[in-house]
C-alpha cells in the first residue's frame, strides 16, 4: 500500500471518529431534553417576599411552596426575602423577581411602573388601613397638631406606612420625617420620644402594641382602606410559562397555599384607586427627606389632592 493510500485511510478513520463523537453528543443532548424541564417551563424562578420576620422564619414558611413549585415546573426556584418595601421596589422595577408576594403599595408600583401581572390576592385583612399613633398622654389631638413636629413613616413602597399617611398629611410642614425599617421600630420611636407620631398598618399596630407594656398608645388618625396585596408575575416570564405557573399555583395543596399566604380561588381586587393615590403623592417625595419637610408642591405640578 502506497503512502497516499495510507494517508487517505487515516483521514477517513479520523472523520469517522469525529462523526461518531458528534452523534453521541447529540444523543446525550436529546436525552437531556426529554428528561429535563417541563415543556415550555422556566429554567429559573426568583420568588420575592416582603416580610418583617427573620431569614430563617421566612425561609421555613415558604420552603414547602418553593419545593412544590420546583418539582411541578422542573425548575430552579430561589427564594429572596426582603425586610422592607424599599429593596422590594428596586427588585420589582428591575424585574428581578419572577414571582412577587407583594403588599398593596408594592403591588400598585409593580402594576403601574413595571408591568407585572396580578395572579391571586394575598390572604390577610380584606380592607387594610394606615394608622397614625401617638402616646396616650400626648398633647397632639389632630393632624394639624403635628405641624413642626418629628414623625416616623415606613419605607417608600409601603401603602400603609408611607403613601397613605403622606396623602393624609398633605399641606403640613414637619420638622423631620424619619423612616423606620420595620413597624416595630416605629412603635419603639414613639415609646422613647424620638418621634411624636408614627404611621403603620392597623394590623401591625394591633400585633406589636402588646410588646410595649410601659406605654399606652392612642390612634390619632385612620386612613382610607386599601386591598391586602397580590401575587404578581414578572413580564420577563414568557406568556406560556405564566399560564403554567398560574395553573400549578392554583392546583397547590391547601397546606402549601396556607403557608404561602395566597387565595387561589378568588379574584384579584382592583388597585386602580391606590395607583392614583400613589401618583398624587409622588410629587411630595422630593421634600420628605428635607428638614423641615414641606408636604406641599406647586399647584402647576400636581392635581388637587
Amino acid at each position: 500500500m502506497g503512502k497516499g493510500t495510507a494517508s487517505r485511510n487515516f483521514l477517513r478513520r479520523q472523520v469517522a471518529y469525529l462523526l461518531l463523537g458528534i452523534v453521541a453528543l447529540l444523543g446525550t443532548l436529546l436525552v437531556g431534553c426529554d428528561s429535563g424541564e417541563v415543556s415550555g417551563g422556566p429554567n429559573r424562578l426568583v420568588v420575592g417576599v416582603v416580610s418583617d420576620q427573620g431569614v430563617a422564619e421566612t425561609a421555613e414558611r415558604y420552603e414547602s411552596f418553593r419545593q412544590y413549585l420546583a418539582e411541578e415546573l422542573n425548575a430552579l426556584v430561589e427564594l429572596e426575602p426582603v425586610f422592607n418595601e424599599l429593596k422590594a421596589v428596586e427588585q420589582v422595577q428591575r424585574q428581578i423577581w419572577s414571582i412577587a408576594f407583594a403588599p398593596a403599595g408594592l403591588t400598585a408600583i409593580a402594576l403601574a411602573e413595571a408591568q407585572y401581572t396580578p395572579l391571586f390576592p394575598l390572604q390577610g385583612v380584606p380592607n387594610q388601613r394606615s394608622v397614625l399613633v401617638v402616646s396616650a398622654d400626648s398633647s397632639v389631638d389632630s393632624l394639624a397638631d403635628l405641624a413642626n413636629q418629628t414623625i416616623a413613616l415606613g419605607e417608600p413602597g409601603s401603602a400603609t406606612g408611607y403613601y397613605l399617611p403622606l396623602y393624609d398629611l398633605y399641606g403640613l410642614t414637619l420638622a423631620e420625617i424619619r423612616f423606620a425599617p420595620t413597624p416595630r421600630a416605629i412603635l419603639e420611636w414613639v415609646t422613647d420620644g424620638s418621634v411624636v407620631a408614627g404611621a403603620l398598618s392597623k394590623e401591625d399596630f394591633q400585633q406589636y402594641r402588646q410588646e410595649f407594656s410601659d406605654i399606652d398608645f392612642r390612634v390619632l388618625h385612620e386612613s382610607r382602606v386599601v386591598p391586602p396585596g397580590a401575587v404578581l408575575l414578572s413580564p420577563a416570564v414568557e406568556r406560556n410559562q405564566q399560564r403554567l405557573i398560574e395553573t400549578v399555583m392554583k392546583a397547590a395543596p391547601a397546606s402549601i397555599v396556607a403557608d404561602a399566604g395566597y387565595i387561589p380561588n378568588a379574584p384579584v381586587p382592583s388597585f386602580a384607586a391606590l395607583i392614583q393615590l400613589v401618583d398624587k403623592v409622588r410629587p411630595l417625595e422630593a421634600n420628605v427627606r428635607s428638614q423641615p419637610a414641606v408636604l406641599t408642591v406647586e399647584a402647576s405640578s400636581q392635581d388637587s389632592l
